[in-house]
């Protein structure tokens, strides 16, 4: 086992890449990446900068929700290899000086794990008590919750007719985190990691672990304010962390599904009490009117803006945030927000430095990097996401949505968007197996690839290199405060980071059309150094403090006072 040596708050300064397995790198023709297909682009992975790679869960499991349904926390799901992979993965990455961080799903469990097994039909099982039970109300579900995917929240078993909580898919139960046996059994989990040598994890969903135990109806809404944030949830993080993240040194980032900043202060608190750092989606339903995700619309650029500013403001001094734009639950950011046509890779790298330039921890999600797009599929049968085909079947059989309508909104919205594979070169399938590929590559891989964007020194994957490196040069990226300079702006992106030192202006372009914006005078721009930007340089001066800006144009700005 080869292990980095320690740096307190190393993640502060750092990237952190995100790989989906089962679309990075297939070692062979099964047409599924794997374990040793990852090990295979390490040297990539290097060269590109980042520090730490979030792996998404490889435990065993029957992949109903894509691994996030785990049924043995100690082993290796065959499909991406075994453990002698994973710890060759591990010595590889750390020999490399990257880090690597784990998905752990601990609000529930498969109904495969043998935990439930032992305690569906038998009240009398040692296991019985490792999850929420409850008798009918009325010949009926407990109470009204239902299910984040979809129907009751409750699924009956009729040996015992008792229901079981599962706030996901059916085939995954929720834990009782009430049973302290539930808990020492996460700490066995987590620690078995942390000894090999994991450098952290992203706990799953995992602000949920706390429901409210008497289990009330929502008269209001689907059940979630009752065990979202839940009644001991900083308590349980807490014991935790003191028993097994802070004796490892392990950084831990948490998913956190419809939550508040300030509970957000709380769980990623300076004192180190409960986790690193927190992931929340708000910013990612500005294109959701009213709303409704399966619909195609525009974003809302000015509620984006406030987003940031409320998570950026919110947190400063206070917590510390995940930066990202995308992962495998969502479409690929140079077609959402950008323009994936005309100014792929200029809206890319806006888009990268309008981010990356913010307090908190960057991801990237794999092929991001080099400005990847949504797919474009033309037919359902080319969509794999059980989301993304249940809601066509929904929308168009029962709804009287069209089907070039669907269509439509599905190359918006599906999750498949992201879970194209990777590609790497203009080869066959994109270079990303010797086999079918589980789901079809984007057709314009040819030229969008990682091949191509190595050999272009204007590539999106050099710009990505630059951020990465100037996080590390630039205390005030990490430290410096954060004010939006022009948060009515209706095209431009204005923020500033400062320290007593240095101010750091972010200014961007959202959009295809040329635009000028105004900055405050207090902004000494004759003393302004431009870091980065996307276009090659022009004097960036019109009068008075206004810039214009080219589309897409974006323009990282460093001023000592």
């Amino acid at each position: 086992m080869t292990n980095i040596n320690p740096q307190q708050d190393w993640w502060k300064s750092a990237t952190i890449y995100q790989i989906y397995p089962k679309s990075f790198c297939d070692s062979g023709d099964k047409g599924t990446g794997d374990i040793r297909g990852i090990i295979s682009k390490l040297d990539y992975l290097k060269q590109l900068g980042i520090d730490a790679i979030w792996l998404t869960p490889v435990y065993q499991s029957p992949m109903v929700d894509n691994g996030y349904d785990i049924s043995d926390y100690y082993a290796i799901n065959p499909q991406f290899g075994d453990m002698d992979d994973f710890d060759a993965l591990l010595d590889q990455a750390h020999q490399r000086g990257i880090r690597i961080i784990m998905d752990i799903v601990v609000n529930h469990t498969s109904t495969a794990h043998q935990w439930f097994q032992s305690a569906l039909g038998d009240k009398q099982s040692p296991y019985r008590d490792y999850y929420i039970w409850k008798d009918p109300v009325n010949g009926d579900v407990p109470n009204n919750w239902q299910s984040k995917f979809g129907g009751s929240a409750w699924a009956l078993d009729s040996k015992t007719n008792q229901y079981y909580l599962h706030l996901f898919a059916t085939e995954q139960a929720d834990l009782n985190w009430e049973n302290p046996q539930v808990r020492q059994e996460v700490k066995n989990i987590i620690s078995f990691w942390a000894e090999k040598g994991v450098d952290g994890f992203r706990l799953d969903v995992i602000n949920l672990i706390s429901k409210q135990q008497d289990f009330p109806n929502d008269d209001v809404g689907d059940g979630r304010r009752f065990y979202t944030d839940g009644p001991r949830v900083h308590e349980y993080l807490q014991e935790i962390s003191q028993a097994v993240f802070q004796k490892y040194g392990s950084v831990t980032v948490g998913e956190m599904s419809s939550t508040t900043l300030e509970h957000c202060q709380q769980y990623s608190s300076l004192d180190g009490k409960e986790l690193s750092m927190v992931f929340n989606f708000h910013h990612l339903k500005v294109d959701y009117p009213q709303g409704e995700k399966w619909t195609k619309a525009p974003f809302d650029f000015i509620q984006l803006k406030q987003i940031f500013n409320h998570w950026q403001t919110g947190l400063s001094n206070n917590g510390w945030g995940a930066l990202f734009w995308c992962n495998h639950d969502q479409p690929r950011i140079v077609s959402r927000l950008g323009d994936d046509q005309n100014y792929r890779v200029e809206s890319a790298k806006m888009l990268a430095a309008s981010l990356h330039m913010m307090q908190g921890t960057p991801y990237i999600y794999q092929g991001e990097e080099l400005g990847m797009t949504n797919p474009g599929y033309q037919d359902i049968t080319q969509y794999r996401d059980v989301e993304s085909t249940n809601m066509y079947q929904i929308m168009v059989e029962q709804q009287g949505i069209s089907h070039g309508e669907m269509m439509a909104i599905l190359a918006q919205k599906s999750r498949d968007n992201s879970r194209a594979p990777m590609q790497w070169d203009s080869s066959a399938h994109a270079g990303f197996t010797q086999g079918t590929p589980w789901l079809e590559v984007a057709s314009n891989y040819s030229h969008i690839n990682a091949q191509a964007a190595l050999a272009d020194t204007n590539s999106v994957f050099y710009f990505y290199k630059q951020l990465i490196e100037l996080r590390k040069q630039y205390p005030v990226i990490t430290q410096g405060s954060f004010c939006d300079l022009l948060p009515l702006d209706t095209r431009c992106y204005v923020y500033v980071r400062e320290t007593e030192a240095q101010q750091l202006l972010s200014i961007s372009n959202y959009y295809a059309e040329p635009t000028q914006c105004q900055l405050p005078d207090e902004i000494e721009l004759e003393k302004a150094e431009c870091l980065l930007t996307n276009y090659p340089q022009q004097p960036m001066l019109q009068s008075g403090n206004i810039i214009e800006l080219r589309p897409y144009e974006t323009r990282i700005i460093l001023i000592d006072k």
